[in-house]
């Protein structure tokens, strides 16, 4: 996943004793005891994958590189920007992403309203959390599809969409 995505600014953690966590831990085992095994390979009904949403939003967006979508980072992404301006870009790629989520499960943009321009950090936070789990959910359909590739080994993978160029439009 390094490998591939590194270069796109989208690389990520090994799997360790401390991540991804208790909490994803505890899920984990409780989904495996009631019969939905954590999917590393190949293409089962039934399990459950694990999806990082920055490289699979990446391929859905037919992106170069990671999208300024995170509000912890505006300031790096735009730092000559105002506070006002970099909220802007923010939406505008919030909104980007909420149209392209729509086009591949509709309904997805009437799930994403827009908080308000003057909405506190949490809203963001929470909004953001909500696109992250929308692409999460386009990802399982793609995998139900087999449109999926696995990136990782017999203990981990990470699930990534492949997008056919004809799917998707780039992001400028």
């Amino acid at each position: 996943m390094s490998k591939a995505y590194g270069g796109r600014k989208c690389s990520t953690h090994t799997p360790s004793s401390i991540r991804p966590g208790k909490i994803s831990d505890n899920i984990r085992l409780a989904a495996h005891d009631c019969g939905y095994p954590l999917l590393v390979s190949g293409q089962h009904l039934k399990g459950l994958i694990e999806v990082y949403p920055h490289p699979a939003l990446v391929e859905l967006m037919g992106a170069a590189e990671r999208l300024p979508y995170k509000e912890s980072k505006i300031r790096k992404y735009w730092p000559t920007f105002s506070p006002l301006e970099r909220r802007a870009r923010l939406f505008d790629q919030w909104l980007n992403i909420a149209l392209m989520l729509d086009r591949e499960m509709s309904g997805a943009a009437a799930l994403l309203k827009l908080p308000s321009p003057d909405a506190p950090t949490w809203q963001l936070k929470a909004h953001e959390d909500k696109l992250d789990a929308l692409i999460c959910a386009v990802v399982a359909k793609h995998f139900l599809e087999g449109g999926c590739r696995a990136f990782g080994d017999a203990d981990s993978a990470i699930w990534i969409p492949i997008i056919r160029v004809s799917q998707s439009s780039p992001v400028s």
